[in-house]
Order: C-alpha cells, then sequence, then structure tokens
C-alpha cells in the first residue's frame, strides 16, 4: 500500500518537523525537569492520543473544516495558548502538582489530560494533515487506508521524539532536588513555557 521510497520520505520529513522546537517539545521539556520522566511519559501518551485523534478527524475531513475556517482555526490557536499561559502561571505559583516533590503522590491522568488538551487545541497538527501528509498519498491506491497508515507513522515517529526529549530533560532533575534550586527552576521554566505560547501564538497567525 505504501511503497518504500513513500515511507522514507514521510518519515524523514515527519522527523525534521518534530525535531523543529515547538510546543509539545517545550511543554514535555519543562514537565520532565519539574517533574520528572513519570509525568514527562505520562503526557508524552496524551499527546500521541491527540496526534491519533487529529489524524483521524483529518481522514474524515474534519480537519479540512478546520483549516478552511478562520473562526475554528482561531478558535483551536487561541484556546492553546491560553490553556499553555494557564499552566505556565500555575507552575509560577507553586500548585502541589506542579512540584517536584509531591508528583509521586498525584496519579498520572493529570499530565496525560494536559499533553491531550494541548494537542488537540494545536492548529498546527490539522495543518500538517491537510496540507503535507496528502502529498505522500497515491490517487490509485485506497485514499483513507493510506491516510490512516501515514497517520500512525507520524505518530509513532513524534511519540519516539517526545520519549527521548523526556528521557534527556529527566536526566537533569536530580540537580534540582534542593527546594531552593527547585522553586528557582520552576519559575525559570514557567517563564519558558510563557515564551512556547507566546512564540506558538505568533507561529501560527495567519
Amino acid at each position: 500500500m505504501i511503497s518504500s521510497t513513500t515511507f522514507m520520505a514521510f518519515a524523514a520529513t515527519c522527523f525534521i518537523i518534530e525535531t523543529t522546537p515547538g510546543p509539545n517539545m517545550g511543554y514535555l521539556a519543562i514537565l520532565s525537569l519539574s517533574n520528572g520522566r513519570r509525568a514527562g511519559f505520562a503526557a508524552t501518551i496524551g499527546i500521541a492520543l491527540g496526534l491519533l485523534i487529529v489524524g483521524l478527524a483529518a481522514a474524515m475531513g474534519v480537519a479540512a473544516l478546520i483549516s478552511g475556517s478562520p473562526f475554528l482555526y482561531q478558535f483551536l490557536r487561541w484556546g492553546g495558548v491560553v490553556y499553555m499561559l494557564y499552566l505556565a502561571w500555575e507552575g509560577w505559583r507553586g500548585e502541589k502538582e506542579t512540584s517536584a516533590s509531591s508528583t509521586e503522590n498525584k496519579t498520572d491522568s493529570v499530565f496525560f489530560k494536559r499533553g491531550l488538551i494541548v494537542n488537540l487545541l494545536n492548529p498546527k497538527a490539522a495543518v500538517f494533515y491537510v496540507a503535507i501528509l496528502p502529498s505522500f498519498v497515491m490517487i490509485n491506491a485506497p485514499i483513507l487506508t493510506q491516510t490512516l497508515i501515514l497517520t500512525v507513522i507520524f505518530v509513532t515517529i513524534a511519540t519516539f521524539i517526545h520519549a527521548s526529549v523526556v528521557i534527556l530533560a529527566g536526566s537533569l532533575r536530580p540537580y534540582l532536588e534542593n527546594p531552593r534550586y527547585n522553586m528557582m527552576a520552576r519559575r525559570i521554566l514557567s517563564v519558558l513555557l510563557a515564551l512556547v505560547a507566546l512564540w506558538f501564538a505568533y507561529d501560527t497567525a495567519w
């Protein structure tokens, strides 16, 4: 169904896109540094599910609707920006669930849901499925099947890269066990997350 040439070209495209700094990479790095790898992996699973849902929606034409509707696009865009700014503010305030010392006592569903929501509110994911993925689909073969296969390939590559970010960022966490350093790091990371949100707003502007 998918030729080896198409697979390699699409995989390379996905790799380049996903290794480019963006909301997912920034959020996972910040989360893993402040709350550890377990929280990062939970968010990674949420992000993967979000990408898969958007991919399935694209296969049904929903993503094309979003891409072609300025209102829906802007609604998702600003929803994502506001949500990331909320997470940054919560981290700055020092909520219990963002504290590294209490991460082990919190359910992973909190971070899973955040990863999922951040991705569902990311219009760039929908645009990817509408603007880039179709160029790798062959007209003389079942389009829906090809779209689903390419979606799985993209989600797999993205998840691998996101997991690598979590592992690398999480390895630095032991250096932040001191409460004073932890507070400083949490606030610095919160500012970085806010900057990621602002960059996201700029990068997704039409």
